[in-house]
């Protein structure tokens, strides 16, 4: 087992070009001047637009590790291109020379330190500090990356859907959802029962809200489930699943896929502005609250719902 280093030993961290999105020209990712934005979010690689290369700003170099700060903390990634950054987000340079394989593993590495930061406790000042192997282990270095699967790029539905927002009824959730508590199963207790295929799933906005998974389960899954101890945050289970405390079910009503569970998500975690540490998204709150959704003849337009997902890029892997 390689012992453990701090960071700035192989790496030097450097702030990125710290640019704002709304300030660049977005284009497609295959036109010829066009270079990723890599921003805070734990999705596609951390990256979350392509825009137009401006000739007077030097890009973040290739082969480097991107790591946010704060936000999704310590979401890094590998990057094997050049690229552009938004805010609280640093680029790694290693200090000898590494393969693809090896960034990638200390990727994975810095991650895995996020529990100990939060929004209130950024990582800029101790990042350079944060445990690493000092080599990537042998098991590690036999892992082929092609033989990785990479997510289809296909979608279901090969056509635009327009959202018109201006055209859609206002719900109350509980007409949709019976809004009930989870048991709640110590983290201990699980452990007792050993790994599995079971979600335990928690309040972290990160994640899909899961935090290992079990030989064990108290909820049956195809439900959303929402943190009432932090901002609500909202996710769909798919599967069965354990939960830690203040974890809110909402059992759906009506007859739900995982291409409308994800469309409904989606807009509850656009009210989380609602909500703060002194206003908790409690069951009560939530069987008073309402959301707009598309509607056909005065009810829901879940077919509607479900189409717009799958028209989505990559709608085939989900």
């Amino acid at each position: 087992m390689p012992k453990l280093i701090p960071l700035k030993e192989l790496f030097e961290p450097i702030y990125g070009v710290n640019l704002e999105l709304i300030h660049l020209e977005e284009c497609n990712k295959n036109d010829y001047e066009s270079i990723r934005f890599v921003s805070r979010t734990e999705n596609n690689n951390g990256v979350s637009a392509h825009v137009k290369k401006i000739i007077d700003i030097t890009p973040n170099p290739a082969h480097t590790i991107s790591v946010a700060v704060s936000g999704s903390v310590l979401s890094s990634f590998y990057q094997d291109d050049e690229y552009y950054s938004g805010r609280d987000l640093y680029y790694l340079v290693p200090k000898i020379k590494m393969s693809k394989e090896e960034m990638i593993f200390y990727a994975f590495c810095i991650k895995a330190n996020k529990y100990k930061y939060n929004y209130g406790r950024a990582a800029n000042r101790t990042l350079q500090d944060i445990p690493i192997p000092t080599e990537m282990p042998v098991d590690f270095r036999n892992i082929s990356l092609k033989k990785i699967p990479i997510p289809s790029s296909q979608r279901l539905l090969n056509k635009d859907i327009e959202l018109k927002i201006e055209n859609w009824k206002s719900f109350r959730l509980k007409e949709l959802f019976d809004i009930t508590g989870s048991k709640t199963t110590p983290l201990l207790e699980l452990e007792e029962y050993g790994k599995g295929k079971y979600p335990y799933v928690t309040t972290q906005a990160t994640n899909n809200g899961v935090e290992g998974f079990y030989d064990y389960y108290t909820e049956e899954g195809n439900m959303l489930t929402v943190d009432s101890a932090v901002l609500g945050y909202c996710s769909y289970q798919p599967l069965a699943f354990s939960a830690s405390d203040h974890v809110e079910k909402l059992i759906p009503k009506f007859s739900m896929n995982k291409y409308v569970a994800l469309f409904i998500s989606t807009i509850i975690n656009a009210e989380q502005y609602r909500y703060n540490y002194g206003r908790k998204c409690s069951q009560e709150r939530m069987k008073k609250s309402h959301i707009k959704l598309p509607s056909k003849n005065g009810e829901p337009d879940f077919e509607f719902m479900e189409s717009y997902i799958k028209s989505f890029p990559n709608s085939n892997s989900i």
